[in-house]
């Protein structure tokens, strides 16, 4: 006798059927560990920077990093990783925020273009936020990031804050860039970019091989460009040394970097460090010859080579990064504020909101610092390294 008719079950959807995990990883080596699926991820989330792949964060916590204080937190769809965040303690109380601190212009997460928003559901969800003592801050954020995806899915208090001006050019060729500029301007610049082409300044883009002399260039002349005006600090240690050694040689073997080594009369006189993404290039720092100020142009002759480095690796824009120094106005750039995201857990109480006022003092506590008392802010700079 036939049993009990079984009603039939509807199909499920593919979204259905996919299986999504999240964990949390706290061991020291975990960047280490999970470095090839990083840099896959990397490589498939278009918001990403150099800042976000796996050669600078792993060279940036070995030289930077406080043991026992990384917190990875990574999602996975049906094994695949499609979401992670890098972070890290920033004391006992469960207070977190970004890997790099000052030496970072952009900060992010990384999600899978292919399921962003699911992903950064599941990642917020995942998120190590459980006390009302908890919260997050992330410094540096652009406004287009994939982080912003993750804010936005999340469910207990939230803030978001003006954060450093970066500045940003068309990633075209310099005779369309000259346009942007008065008539004067522009024919002067054009003077002076045929005197860097009479001038027989050689432009070599470093291989990975070349990194580790290349740089060495770089703060040999970074120093010797900014000694009667204050170079930072941390510029002349051994640890930053290491750090921008090991993370560019991996980014240049990876397509996420270049460094250009300029010479003149077979001497190197300036060298320059391009990172590269697939929204935007900037111009992460260079050394220059001081004696070279007076046969070209330094600027027009930095932002040529890094034009042309944007271009033909087909990025639409180039990103003058965070600072508003004088070479940078001259070409009219378009300006951005990054943004800074304070997470937590629970609804705004009074604790929160007193939290807000002091970031919002702070903030202008950094303006002024920024722009009345730079060796103070320096000085501050190297505090917050540590």
């Amino acid at each position: 006798m036939p049993g009990p008719r079984v009603p039939a079950q509807p199909p499920r959807s593919a979204a259905d059927r996919e299986r999504w995990t999240a964990e949390v990883l706290r061991a020291d080596d975990a960047l280490d560990r999970v470095a090839d699926e990083w840099d896959g991820l990397h490589r498939r989330c278009a918001t990403a920077t150099a800042f976000q792949a796996a050669p600078w964060l792993r060279s940036w916590w070995r030289g930077y990093g406080r043991p026992g204080a990384l917190v990875l937190v990574l999602v996975r769809r049906d094994g695949r990783l499609v979401g992670a965040a890098a972070l890290r303690r920033r004391g006992p109380f469960g207070g977190l925020t970004n890997l790099g601190a000052g030496l970072v212009d952009f900060t992010d997460v990384l999600l899978d273009d292919d399921c962003a928003d699911r992903a950064a559901a599941e990642l917020a969800a995942a998120l190590p936020l459980r006390r009302f003592w908890h919260s997050l801050e992330l410094r540096e954020v652009h406004p287009s990031a994939a982080v912003q995806r993750v804010y936005a899915h999340w469910r207990g208090r939230r803030h978001r804050y003006a954060d450093s001006l970066c500045q940003y050019l068309p990633a075209v060729e310099m005779d369309e860039l000259l346009k942007r500029l008065p008539g004067k301007t522009a024919q002067r610049t054009r003077v002076k970019l045929r005197k860097i082409a009479k001038a027989g300044v050689l432009v070599h883009s470093a291989t990975a091989d070349e990194v580790p002399e290349t740089v060495a260039e770089l703060l040999r002349l970074h120093t010797v460009q900014w000694q009667d005006r204050g170079v930072t600090p941390e510029h002349r240690t051994a640890r930053f040394a290491a750090h921008l050694t090991e993370s560019t040689t991996g980014l240049v073997a990876t397509g996420r970097a270049a460094i250009h080594r300029f010479e003149l009369d077979g001497e190197v006189v300036a060298v320059n460090l391009v990172i590269l993404g697939a929204q935007f290039g900037g111009l992460y720092m260079y050394g220059a010859h001081p004696k070279l100020r007076d046969k070209v142009d330094i600027a027009g002759m930095l932002f040529n080579a890094a034009l042309d480095e944007a271009r033909a690796a087909g990025i639409p824009q180039l990103s003058l990064l965070r600072g508003q120094e004088p070479y940078k106005q001259r070409w009219r750039p378009d300006r951005l504020h990054n943004q800074r995201l304070v997470l937590g857990p629970g609804r705004l109480a009074p604790a929160a909101a007193v939290r807000a006022l002091r970031v919002r003092a702070r903030n202008a506590a950094v303006h002024l610092l920024r722009t009345r008392m730079p060796r103070l802010k320096d000085a501050l700079a190297q505090r917050r390294l540590r």
